[in-house]
Parts: structure tokens; C-alpha cells; sequence
């Protein structure tokens, strides 16, 4: 090795082939590698077919030369020194790619990694080196934006694969029965503005470009769209696999039978964790974005290369942050599928929110999602917005009713709501509370019952039936969505004792069996059976949905014609979901004892706002109508009427302080804490309720379900921290880390240092620094998450003394990413998970 960097440079790169499972031949010149699969045998006359000068063309060595399972050339590997750019050896790679006939080349100094497809555009950055197999796989794809560009796309797009001779059925010749044969065999014909998506992604490949952003309203039909985008890359052979990223569970089950509705006669969709044996087969594999980002595992589950185009739903959350790095970890197309424009904060100046105000996180992510896919400008691939959407007559606005109690108007107020409380002397002393803090630190029945009474008096009614309308109604927690379901039961038996048997309201949270087929019914209208309200009309029994978090996002119930906000809310991504799911359009049905057919068209929903969520997200917000809500009684302090009598309040302090005492233990203490582990997985392995969740990946339920029946129990006596001295970890794990390794999901708990690498890596994915700033920031990065003193200082502006080997004359060379570092930082990384 010619110096130091270079043979660091060249140990990393073998790390990365070996992780990446190839092995390697070295021809004694410490100048090149012959690399094959591990299953590949190599013999002394494969390597006498090469020759002593394998490694030599007429244009100089090869440092690294990866053949593929029949022992031709398939990969360039240049290597460089750690401390020169990747892409300094470009063009030399280009040249020995080309003498070599390998159409594919990797580009490293150890640190930073670059794949390029040479019939591909630009070279990428990787973070970890492409398989053999999935290289075979990409062999075959011949990307071509032209071909993209030409595909003939119309209406009728997906309705042809569906069914290839529908225009055939005399149905549809029919004009007067064409759209009811279309709504009874489930064909979909494109909308104007969804064929204007896939028409203005075309023309953008067309320009050259391969990330493509469509900024629209919820309850435009997204996955719809999706699909035609699928058929088109599937078709023109720019994609062989495709993979579809979503944010939540329950969406995972809705694309897979949305996609299997439209494209099964063409291509197979498979949910990844339904077939992590046979993924392969499909053309579009679906999965949550975080069991793949959890503990980094799409790195160890898929190859850059496995996928063609990536999707990501609702993209400003499902690659929000450092999710982002899986996005970027595979190399081809990308498209961004969001409903939250990049405005949506009106009347507000960013530039007075606070760096922790939940706003102001939210438009970094989402100007970092439009960055991402190449809209620097602001302007997306294609927008349509609820505006458009109402304007053309798809979608429809709320009704939004201002509904806030004088106690909650006091929670909203800069001085918060004060009360006198009892000490534990008996005396009193007065407490503050914000809106933050309700069902957290502050509760009150009747303010709820005050809620529920005002959602029951002015809710819309079914048009047909004249009960209360669907409805779903958001709550602060699980124990406050179980307070709110009790309620709006008890007074449903009051109002309607012939109609309802605790069953007017049902309580769908994670903790909840069988809540997920709860919002399936629920949609179907057969949730708890039909309404009893009139005889043989289809809609569900139960009207109303309490929720915390389960139904923000992608639920698809047309007739919902009330929602509530019962909490406040500081995601405007949350906020736009929760809107959306009233929004589509829908036409009630009913056919009478008689045969007399009655209808009744959706055109507004009711939007109760109990919090002011609308005000914190546009200063001034002009209320559809102001509702005067019941109880005002005399509180303490103050003149005349200031809320809702307090009936129960509950202050603590949520972070108690518990002391340990470490005593050493002898040998025998220390086998039993090595056992610790395999006990703990044998036992929680055999529990169903455990395995369940985890096999559902519903993991606030497996941690919660854990730790109430194992957390500091005779039958185990689990805690984090005897797990953490039983495998010697030098940082700290969390339940769900634990849970993950317990049932296999992750074969070790990585080390401090592994992790950090990790962290780096990720950045390094996302911000795509120039090589000569990548050793510095990987330093800087490490110091700035392991050492409160170093963040402090670094956060007041100044540098503190030489830590850890990061010195001023590295900080000095960072130039902008001295404040880009520490915002990641803030924004992303669990810094107490790095503490003992």
C-alpha cells in the first residue's frame, strides 16, 4: 500500500464487500481482487484464465474487479485515499468499465461511496455496496425516459388492465347505464387532473429528471395514481420492482388490496412482512418505512439496487427526518406522494418560531421533502389542492365550528389556566396549565362531558336516516378516548335507550382488540350491525369513532360527515389528515317498503374545533360558526364566570427520580445476568399476547403488554438496565429495541460506536456532503451527540476545548455544516440512547 489513508481506505472497502457477501482472491500485488459470491468456488485455473496481469487493460490497474455468478465482469471498484474525492476516479473507472464490458461502477475512499449505472445517468451515493444477486437483477433493467415520456396514457389507463375488453359490454355502449356498469365492476377511469399527474410526470422525465413530488389534497385518489405510475414504469421496462413506502400499518393493507384491485392481471403486489421469503417474486413489494428504519434493518434486508422506484406516501412523513435515509439508500427513481403543501402555515412568520415549536419542525421536514426530490423551487412535479379539488366539484369543505370551553380558552391563553390545589400539608398553592397539558396533567369529567353534550347538539344528522352522522372523534390519549367513548354512551342510552346498548360510540386506539377490523366495519357500515334507526338502511349501528392516532391517515370512509378535534394539535400534517378524512364526496341511498328510491348528496361536513387548532395554525381564522358551549359556573380566582367546575384534577411530575444503588456481584450473580437475555426471550417468545403485537408490528401494544406483565416482576424481574449490564452494552436500549431482538427481528445490540457510524452514515445519505467534509463531520457529529458539555458550548456559540480528538482547525474546515450538524441533531437523534 502506497500510505496509510490508502490502506485504511482499502480495509473499509473490504469490510463493506465482505458485508455486501462477497470474498475475495488477491493476486499478491496489492493491486486488485477478483470478488464472487461466497457460494462460487474459485479455482487456480479460473485465475490462470486471467492471467498474472489480471487486473491490467491498456488503460491502467483495476483496483477491484467483482465478477458475476458465471465469472464475467460485473462491477468497477475504483478506490481511492480517504482523503480524495470518489469521483476523481470517474472517468479512469469509465475506461475500465467499458475495456472490461461491466456496465456497472462503484467509487470509494472508504468513507464515502458512490454507485453508477453507466446506462444510467449520474453516479449515487450509496452506504453500503450492492449484492451480486441484486446486480443480476438490475442487469436486466434497460431504464429510458423517453420510452417513459411516449407511453400512451389515457382515462382508461388501469381499467384496461382490470379488464382488457370492458368497452365491449353492452353496458358500457350504453351511455345511460356506462357509469353504473363502471361503479358495479369496480373499473377506475382516471379523473382529469389524476391523468394530469402522470401526463406531468412523463413530460418531467422526458426533461431528464428521475424524482418526481405530487403535491395533493387528501381524498384525490393518490393510490390510484400510484398504481397508473406503477403500470407505466412496469410497462416501459424503467422498473422491474418497485417498492411502496407507507407511515402507518393500517395503510399497508389498503394499498396491497387497492393495488391487487387494479393491477393484479398484469403484476403481483406482495406486503413485505407477509413474504419476506418470496418478495422477490412481486413487482410491487409494500411496507411501513419504519420497520425498515428501525435499527437500520433495510440494510440488512435489501441491496441499493433491489428496487427500481421507490414511492413514498404521505412523503413528508414516511421519509420525514432521518427515515430519510432509507429512502436515499436505494439508487433509481423516486417519486413523493404529499398532501401537505409547502404554505400551509399562513399569517405566520417562520421566522418567530421557536426551534422547538412543533411548526416550525414541521416546515424543515417539509422544505427537506421538497429539496429532496429536486423542487429546490418550491414547485412540485404536480399540485392539486383542496381548492381545486371543491372548485371542480370532487371534494367537498367543512362546516368548522369553534368550540371551545371557557376553561379550554384559558388553557389556550399565554397565562394559562390557574387553580388552587391541595398540597401534601394540607395547604394550598396555585397551579398553572396550558392547553398541553390536558388528560396529561390536567383532567376534568365535566369538561368532557361538556364536549361530548355540545358534539351530540350540534352535530350534522344522516340525511336519511336523521340520526347522528358518522362521525370520528380525536382524543388526547387512550385513557381519554376510553373517558369520551363511556360518556357519549351513557348519554346515547339517555337520548335513544330503544337504539343503542353501549354501542353508539366505539373506542378504536391501539390498545383495543380487533380495533384495525373495527375501522374496516366502520367504513362498511356494518360496525356492531345496521342501524336501527330505519329498517333496511345500510349504515353501521355504532356512529361514532374515538380515536387517538389510528384513523388520521389514508382511512377512506366517504360519509363521515362529523369530525372532532376534543385535543389539541401541533402537527399541521396531522391536522391536514384529520380534515381530509371528511372531504370526499358521497351520496346517501336508501330504497323504501315501497320501492320508492331516496337520495341525499354529501356537500359539507362538520368540523368541531374544541381547541383553537385552526387559530394556531392561521393567526386569524374565520370561523364557519361559534358555538356557545353549556355549564359556566364561578372557579376560583378572578371576577364573574371563568369555566367549567373542576370535578377532578391530577398534577405530578412526570419525570420521577428513582435512585440506584450498584452493588458489585460475584461470579455466580454474573452467570445468572448472562442468562438473563436467553430467559427473557424463551419466556416472552411463549407469551401470545406479546407475539401477536410484535408479529402485527404494534409495538406501543407489545412494549405496553411487556412491561405490565414482566417489568420488575417475580417471573423475570426485567428492567433496561439489568438488560443493558447483562450484554454489556456501552449505551443505553429501549423496550422495543429489546422486544426486536427477543423474537429474532435483529441479530445484536450494536455498540456505541456502531451506532454512531450509522448516524453518520444516514446524514451523509440525506445531506450528500462533498468528500473532503465527510471525516470532519463524523467527528463533529459523534462529539456533538456523546458530550452535553460539547453540544453546550456548541449551542452558545462557542468551541470548547479539544474533545475526543475534533479540534478547532476540523471545525474550521466545516464551514456550513456547523449549523447543519447540530439542527439534525436536535431534530433527529435520541441523544440519551448514546448515555450509560
Amino acid at each position: 500500500m502506497a500510505n496509510s489513508k490508502e490502506a485504511k481506505a482499502r480495509i473499509k472497502i473490504n469490510k463493506l464487500l465482505e458485508d455486501a457477501g462477497w470474498r475475495f482472491f488477491d493476486n499478491g500485488k496489492g493491486q486488485a481482487n477478483i470478488s464472487l459470491e461466497p457460494n462460487v468456488k474459485i479455482t487456480q485455473k479460473d485465475i490462470d484464465a486471467f492471467g498474472e496481469d489480471f487486473e491490467s487493460t491498456k488503460n491502467g490497474f483495476i483496483d477491484f474487479l467483482l465478477l458475476d455468478e458465471k465469472g464475467f465482469p460485473l462491477v468497477i471498484l475504483e478506490a481511492k485515499k480517504e482523503d480524495k474525492n470518489p469521483l476523481d476516479g470517474k472517468e479512469q473507472a469509465r475506461k475500465y468499465a467499458h475495456t472490461e464490458n461491466a456496465r456497472f461502477v462503484i467509487l470509494s475512499n472508504g468513507n464515502l461511496h458512490y454507485f453508477w449505472d453507466l446506462e444510467r445517468g449520474d453516479p449515487e451515493i450509496i452506504t453500503e455496496f450492492p449484492t451480486q444477486e441484486s446486480l443480476k437483477h438490475r442487469q436486466d433493467f434497460k431504464p429510458d425516459n423517453q420510452r417513459l415520456a411516449d407511453e400512451d396514457v389515457k382515462d382508461d389507463y388501469i381499467a384496461f388492465t382490470q379488464n382488457p375488453n370492458f368497452k365491449d359490454d353492452p353496458r358500457y355502449l350504453n351511455k345511460e347505464t356506462q357509469k353504473q356498469y363502471l361503479w358495479d365492476e369496480n373499473l377506475r377511469i382516471l379523473r382529469p387532473y389524476q391523468l394530469k399527474a402522470v401526463h406531468a410526470l412523463q413530460k418531467s422525465a422526458e426533461g431528464g429528471n428521475d424524482r418526481f413530488l405530487f403535491e395533493m389534497a387528501t381524498g384525490t385518489g393518490k393510490t390510484l395514481i400510484s398504481a397508473a405510475i406503477i403500470k407505466l414504469f412496469l410497462r416501459t421496462g424503467n422498473a422491474k420492482r418497485i417498492l411502496f413506502l407507507v407511515d402507518r400499518l393500517e395503510l399497508e393493507d389498503q394499498a396491497h388490496k387497492n393495488f391487487v384491485r387494479y393491477l393484479s392481471n398484469d403484476f403481483s403486489s406482495v406486503i413485505y412482512k407477509q413474504n419476506r421469503d418470496d418478495w422477490k417474486k412481486a413487482e410491487v413489494v409494500i411496507t411501513t418505512v419504519q420497520s425498515l428504519s428501525s435499527q437500520d434493518k433495510y440494510k440488512k434486508l435489501f441491496s441499493p439496487t433491489d428496487f427500481d422506484l421507490v414511492i413514498a406516501d404521505e412523503s413528508h412523513r414516511a421519509i420525514g427526518g432521518n427515515s430519510r435515509a432509507v429512502f436515499e439508500y436505494f439508487v433509481g427513481y423516486k417519486l413523493g406522494l404529499t398532501a401537505t403543501p409547502k404554505d400551509y402555515l399562513k399569517n405566520i412568520d417562520p421566522q418567530k418560531l421557536s426551534q422547538k415549536d412543533q411548526r416550525a419542525w414541521e416546515r424543515r421536514q417539509l422544505l427537506d421533502t421538497y429539496t429532496t426530490f429536486g423542487c429546490k423551487n418550491g414547485e412540485p412535479t404536480f399540485r392539486y389542492s383542496l381548492l381545486d379539488g371543491v372548485r371542480e366539484g370532487f371534494l367537498i369543505n367543512p362546516i368548522v365550528s369553534d368550540a371551545r370551553t371557557d376553561i379550554t380558552t384559558e388553557l389556550l391563553s399565554e397565562k394559562g389556566y390557574a387553580v388552587m390545589v391541595e398540597d401534601e400539608e394540607g395547604g394550598e398553592s396555585e397551579e398553572t396549565f396550558f392547553q398541553k397539558d390536558f388528560e396529561k396533567k390536567f383532567f376534568s369529567e365535566k369538561t368532557n362531558r361538556v364536549f361530548c353534550q355540545t358534539f351530540i347538539e350540534n352535530s350534522l344528522k344522516d340525511p336519511i336516516s336523521g340520526e347522528i352522522g358518522k362521525s370520528i372523534i380525536f382524543c388526547v390519549s387512550q385513557k381519554h378516548a376510553s373517558k369520551i367513548t363511556q360518556t357519549l354512551n351513557q348519554m346515547a342510552s339517555q337520548l335513544w335507550p330503544d337504539k343503542h346498548n353501549s354501542d353508539f360510540a366505539v373506542q378504536i386506539t391501539s390498545n383495543i382488540t380487533d380495533s384495525q377490523q373495527f375501522t374496516i366495519n366502520f367504513a362498511n357500515n356494518n360496525l356492531n350491525g345496521h342501524t336501527k334507526f330505519l329498517e333496511n338502511y345500510k349504515s353501521s349501528k355504532s356512529r361514532i369513532c374515538v380515536t387517538v392516532g389510528m384513523m388520521t391517515t389514508g382511512y377512506d370512509c366517504q360519509d363521515i360527515l362529523n369530525l372532532a378535534l376534543m385535543r389539541p394539535v401541533f402537527s399541521p400534517t396531522d391536522f391536514i389528515q384529520i380534515k381530509g378524512r371528511g372531504t370526499r364526496k358521497f351520496t346517501f341511498e336508501y330504497t323504501d317498503e315501497y320501492g320508492e328510491k331516496h337520495k341525499a348528496t354529501k356537500d359539507h361536513f362538520k368540523f368541531f374545533d374544541f381547541f383553537a387548532n385552526c387559530e394556531y395554525f392561521e393567526e386569524k381564522f374565520d370561523y364557519d360558526e361559534v358555538l356557545q358551549l353549556p355549564i359556566k359556573q364561578k372557579g376560583t380566582g378572578g371576577e364573574g364566570p371563568v369555566g367549567v367546575d373542576i370535578d377532578e384534577i391530577e398534577v405530578f411530575n412526570p419525570d420521577k427520580v428513582k435512585s440506584i444503588t450498584e452493588t458489585p456481584v460475584g461470579i455466580e450473580g454474573m452467570k445468572v445476568d448472562r442468562k438473563l437475555f436467553e430467559k427473557a426471550r424463551e419466556e416472552l417468545q411463549k407469551d401470545p399476547e406479546v407475539k401477536s403485537a410484535v408479529e402485527n408490528e404494534q409495538w406501543d401494544k407489545a412494549v405496553q403488554i411487556m412491561r405490565d406483565k414482566y417489568e420488575d416482576k417475580p417471573q423475570l424481574f426485567l428492567n433496561l438496565e439489568k438488560i443493558r449490564k447483562s450484554e454489556n452494552l456501552d449505551r443505553r436500549i429501549s423496550w422495543r429495541e429489546f422486544l426486536e431482538r427477543a423474537f429474532g427481528l435483529i441479530d445484536i445490540f450494536k455498540s456505541k460506536d456502531e451506532k454512531l457510524e450509522e448516524e453518520c452514515e444516514k446524514f451523509i445519505s440525506i445531506y450528500k456532503p462533498e468528500s473532503k467534509y465527510v471525516p470532519h463531520i463524523k467527528n463533529y457529529l459523534k462529539a456533538y451527540v456523546t458530550s452535553e458539555y460539547f453540544r453546550n458550548e456548541i449551542n452558545n456559540q462557542r468551541f470548547p476545548r479539544e474533545f475526543a480528538g475534533f479540534t478547532m482547525a476540523e471545525f474550521k474546515q466545516l464551514n456550513g455544516w456547523r449549523e447543519t450538524v447540530p439542527t439534525y441533531v436536535k431534530d433527529y437523534v435520541p441523544v440519551n440512547v448514546y448515555m450509560r
